[in-house]
């Protein structure tokens, strides 16, 4: 077995099929088949469910699927660390749900432009379940989600605490007279969103349990089907005071509970990490530490 064995089973899994595996490997069908049986038979497994219609893993070939990510990385890091011993470099995969990538994402590249120039940064935005289930899959290094987290096999730093708010159009009906229509329209991003899941637990709160939604898969998408009267909806303050204060919109507070988002930073506990996702964690630690540490005299 060599690495190049478990591309061309990475690759068999991603297509889902042996001759689109042969293109992107670019190789024959005949290799993959071999290379593929080769590996069934030095594991002692069926990797590869075979039929008419489609290629499928098997319980063992996902296994090993999970063990070609983790060696797939250890061999671009070791390269990357052997050839630039002297320097931070390589490729960081991050995941942020939608708010946190439009008020993080330019800060941290920024920031790594400036101090990590050699590290290319590849942002990914998403829900918080998939983000999580990303990162323990290994196609994500780390991303920054909304707590709590308690997930086995990561770890996590508390990044910042946020406050949510209701957003209603302005110049329109009172918030009191929204909430008694029926239904009460909200606009929201899809389902798995902790906006979605708050806005909902806060109508329950008030005894609302019908209510008709427009979901919309951006956050200037929400702000114009607000602005324009078509629900309410919610969504951190800091993202409205620092890109819509000029909007006609309103914003309603809410309470502590409902109203208090934390951030976080979950990555592997049991991953080896490259030099560039050390540099990114530690980032956020001292950040952390800077924020908690007395004022001195």
């Amino acid at each position: 077995m060599n690495t190049n064995d478990l591309k061309i089973f990475e690759a068999v899994a991603s297509t889902g099929s042996f001759t689109k595996a042969a293109a992107a490997m670019f190789t024959v069908q005949s290799n993959v088949t071999a290379r593929i049986k080769s590996l069934e038979e030095e594991f002692g497994a069926e990797l590869i469910s075979r039929t008419s219609r489609k290629v499928e893993l098997t319980v063992s070939g996902k296994t090993l699927l999970q063990y070609c990510k983790q060696i797939g990385q250890l061999v671009a890091e070791a390269k990357s660390n052997v050839q630039n011993t002297d320097k931070v470099g390589g490729t960081l995969r991050i995941g942020c749900i939608e708010t946190t990538m439009a008020l993080k994402a330019p800060e941290i590249l920024n920031y790594f432009q400036q101090h990590y120039p050699d590290v290319e940064l590849e942002f990914k935005s998403q829900m918080r379940q998939v983000l999580i289930g990303e990162v323990l899959n290994f196609d994500l290094d780390a991303a920054f989600v909304s707590a709590p987290v308690n997930v086995a096999g990561l770890d996590q730093i508390r990044i910042k605490e946020e406050q949510l708010i209701i957003l209603t159009a302005g110049g329109g009906p009172k918030l009191e007279e929204l909430l008694a229509k029926h239904p009460v329209k909200i606009v929201t991003f899809g389902q798995g969103c902790i906006f979605r899941a708050r806005l909902e637990s806060w109508l329950s709160s008030k005894g609302i349990i019908q209510y008709k939604s427009t979901e919309l898969n951006s956050i200037e998408g929400i702000v114009n089907f607000v602005e324009a009267g078509l629900g309410i909806s919610i969504l951190p303050q800091e993202v409205i005071s620092k890109y819509y204060a000029g909007r006609k919109i309103v914003s309603h507070r809410l309470s502590k509970l409902l109203g208090t988002m934390t951030t976080v930073l979950v990555f592997r506990k049991d991953k080896l990490q490259s030099g560039a996702l050390r540099v990114f964690i530690n980032t956020y630690r001292q950040h952390i530490n800077v924020e908690n540490r007395p004022a001195s005299g």
